[in-house]
């Protein structure tokens, strides 16, 4: 039997004239997703996407997982291709459907017509497809108000498909289409969620991180770049920019009040970040930083860390509690390595009490004291480009 992905649009569909170009996007990196699965065709016509196998060698599952990791499908299902005839219909929905209702009570079929030109009204065509169902079941019974299961028959343009319903797609809105942005990606929790998150809403994501050798070992760049492709499976290929940290860190200690390093590193980072947001093209940062989560996180010391850049920041966490954060990270895979044990940057020559309400005056008079501009360049030096990718 002949089966077929249907993968339904979100909110692209009200894009008005611009929903070409969301179309288009969205299209082009569902065909990328799906190549390692073998041999498809993907279309797409009245708000769907069509993945249809070409050869028996064509991985169905492993597209259906693919393609919920897409962001711009809200919803996709597994279906069966008959003919636009009620015969045929009627046929591959008693073949088919019963797989779906192994241990249901219940069911109610429900019909669609989005090719008008189809003779049969849509409730005749539900009503024909349950008998068919039931002539096959017949213990089960038909409820139409809390059946345990719906099957959908949808008439469409190139034909007519049978299904049991979907499972929920990513949401959002395609990758690339609402630009570039630069991850702050450290090895905890919260950035991955972030870089997830602003993927959802139609960035392309490249992403900095800080490495601080030998205080930071190999294992904890490994764990980063390891979170990086995790989140690849719903951004999309991902550079990861590597910059060294370790000279800056320690004319800190040399140099500056321990309350403030902290902070002056975050401005360090912000700074470096920013140079290579400008270099590769992205238009803004994003970090994983919750208002109020750690010292570094207070409205105060956010409008310091703020003041290094001009490009915009995004902090898609600010507003989230842990848990609520953690949640993310579970679902989309990131959290078991991020709670890997191998420290990151952020948590070398920690003050052990940092400045929770700074004063920027007072943050710029210890710069002062700093060359920089030299600082900057030594770590810029170090600079090292990886490429990651989950498929």
């Amino acid at each position: 039997m002949k089966e077929i992905i249907l993968c339904k649009y979100g909110e692209i569909v009200l894009k008005g004239l611009n929903r070409g170009f969301f179309e288009n996007m969205l299209i082009s990196d569902l065909k990328k997703r799906v190549a390692p699965y073998g041999n498809f065709s993907v279309t797409h016509a009245q708000s769907t996407a069509y993945i249809e196998p070409l050869d028996d060698e064509a991985d169905i599952d492993g597209a259906i997982e693919t393609a919920k990791k897409v962001f711009g499908f809200v919803s996709i299902i597994r279906a069966a291709v008959a003919k636009k005839e009620l015969e045929d219909i009627m046929r591959v929905a008693a073949d088919y459907i019963p797989q779906f209702l192994a241990g249901a009570r219940s069911f109610r079929a429900e019909a669609k017509r989005a090719d008008k030109n189809f003779p049969m009204k849509s409730p005749e065509l539900a009503a024909n497809v349950g008998g068919a169902i039931l002539s096959v079941m017949p213990k089960i019974k038909v409820d139409l108000n809390k059946p345990d299961v719906t099957v959908r028959v949808e008439i469409r343009e190139n034909g007519a498909y049978i299904h049991a319903g979907g499972e929920k797609g990513a949401g959002g809105i395609p990758v690339g289409s609402a630009g570039k942005a630069m991850l702050l990606l450290s090895g905890g929790i919260d950035s991955p969620v972030a870089g997830y998150m602003m993927a959802k809403r139609g960035a392309a994501i490249e992403a900095v991180h800080f490495e601080s050798f030998p205080y930071t070992s190999e294992r904890a760049k490994e764990k980063v770049l390891e979170l990086a492709k995790e989140v690849t499976e719903y951004s999309g290929k991902m550079k990861v920019n590597v910059i060294s940290l370790t000279k800056i860190q320690e004319t800190l200690v040399r140099t500056c009040d321990e309350e403030y390093f902290t902070l002056l590193l975050r401005r360090f980072m912000m700074r470096l970040s920013e140079r290579v947001a400008r270099r590769n093209g992205a238009m803004a940062l994003i970090t994983g930083e919750s208002l109020g989560q750690v010292a570094s996180q207070t409205m105060q010391a956010l409008g310091v860390t703020d003041n290094a850049v001009n490009l915009p920041v995004f902090r898609p966490c600010i507003g989230m509690d842990k848990e609520e954060i953690i949640e993310i990270a579970r679902k989309i895979g990131t959290f078991d390595t991020s709670i890997l044990p191998f420290e990151d940057c952020c948590t070398v020559f920690t003050p052990k009490h940092p400045k929770t309400r700074p004063d920027l005056e007072k943050v710029l008079e210890q710069e002062k004291r700093l060359n920089i501009e030299e600082l900057e360049e030594e770590a810029f030096a170090t600079l090292d480009t990886i490429v990651v990718c989950a498929y």
